[in-house]
């Protein structure tokens, strides 16, 4: 079992930035597929990156890409999501999430796919 906790959330103007970490027990954490999600009020939970096991693939939704940066560094059991330019429109709860199914673009972008989340964490992006 893997227990997920994130950090670096707050309060941000537009432009600004901010690096979200997910830091995970357990010694399997290197087997997972990593994802990123967020979640705004009165909408879907929808998803924002994913990392392979070996970090060797990133995914991003169009939303983000080229503003979002996941990484993972597994001697640290930890997944980090650098934010910059930041939008009024990427407030949500971020969320990070650990599967050991997700194999293909549409394994990550899939919520069900992923076995274990975490508590998330606010990030509030005013303009």
């Amino acid at each position: 079992q893997v227990q997920l906790v994130e950090s670096g959330g707050g309060l941000v103007q537009a432009g600004g930035s901010l690096r979200l970490s997910c830091a995970a027990s357990g010694r399997t954490f290197r087997s997972y597929a990593m994802g990123w999600f967020r979640q705004a009020p009165g909408k879907e939970r929808e998803f924002v990156a994913g990392i392979s096991w070996s970090g060797g693939n990133t995914y991003y939704a169009d939303s983000v890409k080229g503003r979002f940066t996941i990484s993972r560094d597994n001697a640290k059991n930890t997944v980090y999501l650098r934010m910059n330019s930041l939008k009024p429109e990427d407030t949500a709860v971020y969320y990070c999430a650990a599967s050991t199914w997700a194999n293909y673009y549409r394994d990550y972008v899939t919520a069900s796919k992923y076995d274990y989340w975490g508590q998330g964490t606010q990030v509030t992006v005013s303009s």
